[in-house]
């Protein structure tokens, strides 16, 4: 079965932890195990990933640096993400590999582009909070050089960048040839580095890609089987950490956009993970499996998760 494992943040890095490169590392490797097992059990993976807090962070440092060294485009920061956040990955991917006596399997990343159209009603909105925050009289010359910023009550002012909706992954074929090899592919880390064309050429723009809207598109694009979104919990409620919370085992994409609407899934959380499994189910037949990074392989079996279905 062709899998596309989209590994949310908690995968790779979690809530209450300092969330560098150690801890990174480990949770990398817990990950890995899953992906390992899901291999030797004949499954084809394609992992993609989130990038949030590794963003953030570079541009933390390009802000702190700002008198002494050139500042790091967004389009540079998600390549850079990519690069890194995929090396961990593949890393002790191949070791859990070698774990497990697997010899003929590797993992490899792909840098990806998402291709964006330049009509999209994002730009109009920025609504995507990024980097550090500002004091006002820190932000305002930033805001004088084309920022748009707002201010989050009591903790300061944020850039605020659009993100738009991929309308394709560039290296998709590329992502085909690759899996044909059997080996394990690791694409569209943050959604893949957002590009638009003009005039029959490429250009990096600032903005951001939703992760699961990109890995859904991916996985229309490549005919994938499954599709599993991992977060920070084993199954989808409702009326979540409410009275009356109710786990899911099981959604069809009308019983799925029924709760959407009635506004039971955030559109900073569970929401964009709950559109993005609509879109692929609904255009491709197969299931969505929502659950924990560590109970990926249970999910396959049918013993973990929220399944969304067809009807």
């Amino acid at each position: 079965m062709r899998i596309v494992l989209a590994l949310g943040g908690n995968a790779i890095s979690r809530e209450g932890e300092k969330g560098d490169i150690p801890d990174q590392v480990r949770n990398s490797r817990n990950t890995a195990a899953q992906i390992a097992d899901l291999v030797q059990a004949g499954h084809e993976l394609i992992v993609t990933h989130g990038n949030g807090p590794q963003v953030g962070n570079i541009l933390r440092r390009s802000e702190a640096a700002r008198d002494f060294l050139y500042p790091i485009p967004l389009d540079i920061c998600g390549a850079h993400t990519q690069g890194g956040m995929g090396y961990v990955l593949q890393r002790e991917i191949i070791n859990a590999f070698r774990n497990r006596g697997i010899t003929d399997r590797r993992a490899f990343t792909i840098v990806t582009q998402a291709l964006v159209d330049a009509g999209d009603p994002a730009f109009e909105n920025p609504t995507k909070p990024i980097g550090p925050f500002f004091t006002r009289e820190k932000i305002a010359p930033m805001i004088e050089q084309g920022w748009v910023a707002k201010e989050d009550a009591g903790r300061g002012w944020r850039r605020m960048v659009p993100s738009p909706r991929p309308i394709a992954i560039l290296e998709d074929a590329e992502i085909l040839m690759a899996l044909g090899s059997g080996h394990v592919i690791i694409c569209c880390g943050g959604g893949g580095v957002p590009v638009m064309e003009k005039d029959g050429v490429l250009h990096g723009i600032e903005a951001v890609i939703d992760k699961d809207f990109a890995s859904s598109l991916l996985a229309r694009e490549i005919d994938a089987d499954l599709m599993i979104i991992t977060t920070g919990t084993e199954k989808v409620a409702v009326r979540f950490k409410q009275l009356g919370q109710r786990w899911l085992d099981r959604m069809t994409v009308s019983e799925a956009r029924r709760h959407h609407e009635a506004g039971e899934f955030p559109p900073g959380s569970m929401g964009p993970k709950i559109s993005a499994a609509i879109e692929f189910t609904e255009a491709t037949g197969n299931d969505v499996i929502i659950t924990l990074p560590e109970k990926t392989m249970e999910a396959v079996s049918g013993k973990a998760g929220t399944r969304i279905v067809a009807g």
